[in-house]
This record gives structure tokens, C-alpha cells and sequence, in this order.
């Protein structure tokens, strides 16, 4: 596992987003963010980027790089981003240990 700031990438979340990334002209990495919302009270929410902002933190693995601002880290230090693909579908997964509850689906949190 990679770490920067406290934030690990899975072997299969590095494979996932090399395969994404290298899909779509002109993008360089994932952008993963926290925001207000969703059924717990924050969210993730996943983009391409091409180019880290100024305050980005920059994670990289295997050629496969994510972006998170410094605003968002706060509220995943010591997560680890994954990539699943099971039964119920495909979808990259956040495991925060800052997180005090969670939704069913695992798309938003509470801290």
C-alpha cells in the first residue's frame, strides 16, 4: 500500500483507476473529495482531473494517481481507498476510520 497523509490505495483501487484514467483524453488521476450531504451528513464524490490544484494532496501507486484537497483530508486520515467487484456490483469504497456511521450503500458518513 501507498501512503500519503495518512490515506492508503489499494492494489485493486491503483489497477481500477489506471484502467479509468488511461480511458478518457486528457485526464491524469482521480479526484476523491468529501462534501456536505448525503443520508449521514458527508459524501464522496469521485472526478477525473487532469491537473492537481495547488493544495492538493498527491497519491500515487502503480502509475495510478488521486487527488484529494487539503480540506478533504482532514476528514479521511487513515482511510483507505479500494476498489470492489463482488456480487452486488462495482464501486470504488472508502474505509474511514473517522467515520461514525455510515449509510447502506457506503456513499456517505458521519463524523
Amino acid at each position: 500500500m501507498t501512503e500519503t497523509a495518512q490515506v492508503t490505495l489499494s492494489d485493486s483501487a491503483a489497477r481500477r483507476i489506471r484502467e479509468i484514467v488511461s480511458a478518457e483524453d486528457g485526464k491524469s488521476a482521480l479526484r476523491v473529495s468529501v462534501e456536505g450531504g448525503g443520508c449521514s451528513g458527508f459524501s464522496y464524490k469521485f472526478d477525473l482531473a487532469d491537473q492537481p490544484a495547488d493544495d492538493d494532496i498527491v497519491l500515487e501507486k502503480d502509475d495510478a494517481r488521486v487527488l484529494i484537497d487539503q480540506i478533504s483530508l482532514v476528514y479521511m486520515a487513515g482511510s483507505e481507498i479500494d476498489f470492489v467487484d463482488n456480487l452486488m456490483g462495482q464501486a470504488f469504497q472508502i474505509r474511514n476510520p473517522n467515520a461514525v456511521a455510515s449509510c447502506g450503500c457506503g456513499t456517505s458518513f458521519s463524523v
